[in-house]
């Protein structure tokens, strides 16, 4: 009885063992596996919210090229006005130069005016004279000549009197009518003078108009631009909001990642190396570690990005353990490799993959291909973000390293 319970002791801790051995690994894929469904939730929210970003930039953008076309619209209505101003200018210098000679003429008329009167008074006065004297003609005055030469005298004498009372009545006609023409010509240039300027003045008022509402169409754009601007400010925070909570994940997934290191120390599948860090894929060094800024506010870079087509092979940096392969916030497809060099733990990471061709708990050797170069995440272009880290990865910040200290380009 004793060997009995003895043997069905030892199945029942044998089978507990099993169970236990099995729930492990179990709960902790269940676990990464209820983590990545969160971060892909996540990464669908950020998309969506991406996209909606990328509306209010491009909208921002047509805005702004609206601005620019009523900008040279306003400027040539400036220009336009500025001409029309110089041209109002020309017409009333064109005014008062006929207003002087006008004044000019009016003396004119005065003096030709007083020369008619003066003579008006000359013949008013020989009328006078020769109605005192009586009825006398100019025959009666020629038949009294004492002799031949005192007629010659008086005949000349008439015909002088004739001809200057002719004289005097054609000049006093020719000056009337030159007097009057000029009025009349200097009155209708006068006219034509002011009403051109009314006309530009009329001009001038129409372009302001156009000016103002230029001007009215500009601060609706700007209020327009205004608040896209703070649409999208709204839209990054909300954005940035995410990554927070992204970043929550990403600590639950870094223990995760631990636990697969300690897994992996436990097993002994932690390669020892002291060959230290190759260049991970053949790229152009696009964005160096440290600040910089996007065009969406300054960041720190936390690696370096090597840039190519979408496909090169991406290989480990050293030998060592997948302890991550899969999504991961603005990262897209990342791979993590965990490796011992001279008893130093480092970590290094591999972002915006295309491809996977490695899974966690693989081991790898240096240059072994792990992945593809991609475009996933948030990317401008294919490139592979290459991060290396001091320790276990423990999030972005933690134990973060300038990669160029440690490869060569």
């Amino acid at each position: 009885m004793g060997n009995f319970f003895k043997n069905h002791f030892k199945l029942f801790s044998a089978i507990v063992a099993v169970l236990l051995f099995i729930q492990i690994p179990v709960t902790y894929a269940a676990s990464l596996s209820e983590l990545k469904s969160k971060q892909q939730q996540v990464e669908q929210q950020k998309k969506a919210i991406n996209s909606q970003i990328n509306q209010k930039t491009n909208a921002i953008k047509t805005n702004e090229s609206k601005q620019q076309q009523l900008l040279a619209q306003i400027d040539q209505l400036v220009n336009q006005i500025s001409k029309t101003n110089q041209e109002i200018k020309q017409v009333e210098k064109e005014i008062a130069q006929t207003n002087e000679e006008i004044t000019a003429l009016e003396e004119k008329i005065a003096a030709l005016q007083k020369k008619i009167d003066e003579r008006n008074a000359l013949l008013e006065e020989r009328a006078r004279a020769l109605q005192a004297n009586g009825s006398v003609s100019f025959l009666d005055v020629l038949l009294g000549a004492n002799s031949f030469v005192d007629f010659i005298d008086r005949f000349s004498a008439v015909n002088t009197l004739i001809e200057a009372d002719r004289q005097i009545i054609r000049e006093q006609k020719e000056d009337q009518r030159v007097l009057e023409e000029q009025k009349v010509e200097l009155e209708n240039t006068k006219q034509k003078l002011v009403e051109k300027q009314n006309k530009l003045k009329e001009l001038k008022a129409n372009l302001d108009a156009q000016k103002q509402e230029k001007n009215r169409l500009i601060d609706e754009l700007e209020k327009e631009q205004e608040k896209l601007l703070s649409e999208k400010k709204l839209l990054e925070k909300q954005y940035s909001e995410y990554l927070e909570i992204s970043k929550d994940l990403q600590e639950q997934i870094a223990e995760l990642q631990r636990q697969q290191l300690s897994k992996a120390q436990s097993a002994g599948n932690l390669p020892v190396s002291n060959s230290g860090f190759m260049k991970p894929t053949n790229g152009v060094l696009t964005s160096g570690y440290g600040w910089r800024n996007l065009g969406y506010g300054p960041e720190f870079h936390y690696g370096i990005d090597l840039a190519n087509s979408v496909g090169t092979p991406i290989v480990a940096s050293a030998d060592g353990v997948v302890t991550y392969a899969s999504s991961l916030s603005t990262y897209g497809n990342v791979i993590m490799i965990t490796h011992n060099l001279n008893g130093q733990i480092y970590t290094t990471v591999y972002a915006h993959l295309s491809a996977f061709n490695v899974g966690v708990g693989d081991v790898v050797k240096q240059g072994q291909q792990i992945g593809e170069m991609g475009m996933t995440g948030r990317v401008t272009g294919p490139h592979l973000h290459f991060e290396v880290h001091i320790g276990t990865w423990q999030g972005q910040t933690a134990g973060v390293q300038n990669p160029l200290r440690y490869i060569s380009l």
